[in-house]
């Protein structure tokens, strides 16, 4: 390796003066000297010369292969139309800056891990090579900054600001008492490596909020944990007054696979591409009904829009017809079909043609002397109160409970002897049995004048995830008819049950 001109000749100047006269000590120079001029190793930062110390940064581990959720989810849903078969394979193990931040460091919020990449102080290693005036090649590690979509190759190093190990771990709030906990841990209807499938009682908020005291994912959080590091994150939603199956996933992985599977459902359902094959997916609600159908069975495909009422101080959802496309409409399809109607009371019921909102729309008339019914509801996709809107504004029969929806409806129930309903229930009407938090599911049934809204998630089939997980990267699409399915049923809450058992009395 070439020596630069001006260490050599101090290099010469010494052995001139060398009392051996020897080149030994020319030879033991140039030795000792030799990191000099082979590369070497400086970390410093993006527009910064000066060296970091080692304290300012938060290293990662290096990238290694991973699954791609989104990827995966797409498989389980057996839709293909995302990437070919030959960029699969090559997509399968990419990821984002952020996906990988939140991996490694689970114990984060997420909300935190966001706000770092908007001020751009998360930094990805790179590595360049300087020749230095004497000849040397140096080689710089230098820290630049990294954008949370950027995706990363295997061994980037991602650095986070040394603060983040001082982030005391997050904090939910909830001093529950032990029969509060308990109670959630009561929920329980599935357990795995991969999710937790709960039993939503009605009443209790999914998220928090404005005016929120309680919410389930935070409940989950503080108390559904068990010997993860990670919180349960959620999957899918339930309305507040709704109850049934919620399903969240215990890791980051399995919440974005399920994630995916959800959302691959709704597409291919929107696309009319999953009629000719089994869905891996199935969600079934029971709901009660005013009226019935005229048909015992069918599929409703109607557009969903919000519209803002009240002069802007609420909004709801509509279905939205026009002959032009509105892209603020969505699509939204559901199955139905009836499981039982009963005459019981023999209520009349009568609907309005036209919204309130001056969009005139067909519906199809209830027949007025059938009572109650009750439906078995398929969504297909997954809008806002779609199956409250189409069984109110499509059906002509509004949930019970439903005022949002179906207040005309509930106006003209009130007419209805209370006692007509009462004298057919062999059971007292029993004291308010008041759960943690505030809960009640005793009170709301049809024999009493205050009506709960009766639209329960009851039954729910989705892919075994962590089967799937044990071998992701081994993974094919052949292993699909092999992968056993998860069925789930969740029983109805008492005052559903107790307007089954009133209607079958």
């Amino acid at each position: 390796m070439l020596v630069g001109a001006n260490l050599l000749r101090r290099l010469l100047r010494s052995q001139l003066s060398a009392d051996d006269g020897g080149t030994g000590f020319i030879i033991t120079a140039i030795h000792h000297l030799r990191p000099h001029y082979s590369t070497t190793t400086e970390v410093s930062d993006e527009g910064n010369s000066e060296k970091k110390k080692e304290s300012k940064w938060f290293t990662l581990p290096p990238f290694a292969k991973t699954v791609n959720a989104s990827e995966l989810g797409a498989k389980l849903a057996r839709k293909n139309h995302l990437k070919s078969a030959t960029s699969a394979e090559t997509s399968a193990y990419e990821t984002t800056a952020l996906k990988w931040v939140l991996k490694c460091c689970p114990e984060l919020p997420r909300n935190l891990v966001q706000k770092l990449f908007r001020l751009r102080q998360v930094r990805r290693e790179s590595i360049a090579v300087e020749v230095t005036d004497d000849g040397c090649q140096v080689q710089k590690i230098q820290l630049k900054r990294v954008g949370a979509k950027d995706s990363l190759n295997i061994g980037d190093k991602i650095f986070l600001p040394i603060s983040v190990r001082e982030v005391p771990e997050e904090k939910h709030g909830h001093d529950c008492a032990d029969e509060e906990s308990n109670f959630i841990r009561s929920l329980e209807l599935y357990k795995d490596t991969a999710i937790i499938v709960l039993n939503k009682p009605p009443g209790m908020p999914v998220q928090g909020g404005i005016g929120i005291k309680w919410s389930l994912d935070e409940l989950a959080a503080a108390w559904l944990r068990f010997d993860y590091s990670e919180s349960p994150r959620l999957v899918h939603r339930l309305d507040r007054d709704c109850s049934g199956i919620l399903v969240m996933g215990r890791t980051q992985m399995s919440a974005a696979i399920l994630h995916s599977v959800f959302r691959e459902e709704t597409l291919g359902a929107s696309k009319h591409d999953s009629d000719n094959e089994k869905r891996v997916l199935q969600k079934r609600y029971w709901a009660l009904v005013i009226g019935s159908p005229r048909r015992p069975k069918g599929t409703i495909s109607a557009p969903l829009r919000k519209v803002v009422v009240d002069n802007g101080k609420s909004d709801r959802i509509t279905v939205f017809e026009h002959n032009n496309t509105i892209l603020s409409s969505q699509r939204a399809i559901t199955e139905y079909r009836v499981i039982k109607t009963s005459t019981h009371g023999n209520i009349i019921v009568t609907l309005v043609s036209k919204s309130n909102f001056g969009i005139a729309y067909a519906l199809m008339l209830s027949d007025l002397n059938a009572g109650f019914t009750w439906l078995e509801l398929s969504p297909l996709t997954g809008r806002k109160h779609q199956l409250r809107v189409h069984c109110a504004e499509v059906l002509g029969t509004p949930i019970v409970g439903d005022y949002k929806y179906g207040w005309q409806a509930h106006r003209r129930l009130q007419n209805l002897a209370e006692s007509d309903l009462r004298k057919n229930s062999n059971e007292k009407v029993a004291k308010e049995n008041m759960l943690p938090f505030g809960l009640n599911m005793d009170s709301g049934s049809i024999s009493e004048k205050h009506l709960r809204l009766h639209l329960h998630c009851r039954e729910m089939i989705l892919p075994n995830v962590s089967q799937v997980l044990r071998k992701p990267k081994s993974f094919t699409d052949d292993d699909l008819s092999k992968l056993r399915s998860l069925e789930i049923v969740a029983p109805l809450p008492s005052y559903m049950q107790k307007s089954w058992d009133i209607l079958n009395s």
